[in-house]
């Protein structure tokens, strides 16, 4: 079972994860794409929020490197919640994606699978050739990983709106 867990910053899709998640079992495996920067004392305080939400009975495996988030899937049982994949297409070189890995260990998974990750397709249109990258990297490796998933819960102010199944049409 894969299920997405999508939306906007501070949109509550983490939560929304954690409580999903749990719903396959207690022990958790926490997979955090995301490393802390010690010069950048918000995203450390950011980090450190979803660390204390988290059960201490929950493993967390940290992935910063792009290679290791495949890695890890593959090679973890039980309920797993990835958290995000926007910071694991930020960790990317030139913020290319190569989604291949990761949609294979994805779908070789006989546990349940939470990612979360950041909408993209409702945001401003960036105005930077960075920004642009990273938008359209993100935005077809959600299309990629929803296309594989049994669920996909759209987060909007902390509500969920649960996405119906794709009708065969691709962008």
């Amino acid at each position: 079972m894969i299920t997405l867990v999508i939306g906007g910053t501070r949109s509550g899709k983490s939560v929304v994860a954690e409580r999903v998640v749990v719903t396959y079992g207690d022990t958790v495996t926490y997979l955090a794409t995301a490393w802390v920067d010690p010069d950048d004392a918000d995203h450390a305080l950011r980090i450190d929020a979803h660390r204390r939400r988290r059960p201490a009975r929950w493993r967390t495996i940290e992935c910063p490197e792009p290679a290791d988030l495949p890695v890890a899937l593959a090679s973890t049982s039980g309920p797993v919640l990835v958290d995000s994949l926007g910071t694991w297409v930020a960790a990317h070189p030139d913020l290319t994606v190569d989604a291949s890995p990761l949609l294979e260990a994805l779908a070789a998974r006989a546990d349940a699978t939470v990612m979360v990750s950041e909408e993209v397709g409702a945001s401003i249109h960036p105005e930077s050739p960075v920004g642009r990258r990273f938008v359209d990297e993100l935005g077809i490796l959600n299309q990629q990983v929803a296309a594989i998933a049994d669920r996909v819960l759209y987060v909007v102010a902390g509500r969920v709106i649960e996405l119906p199944p794709a009708d065969g049409l691709t962008s």
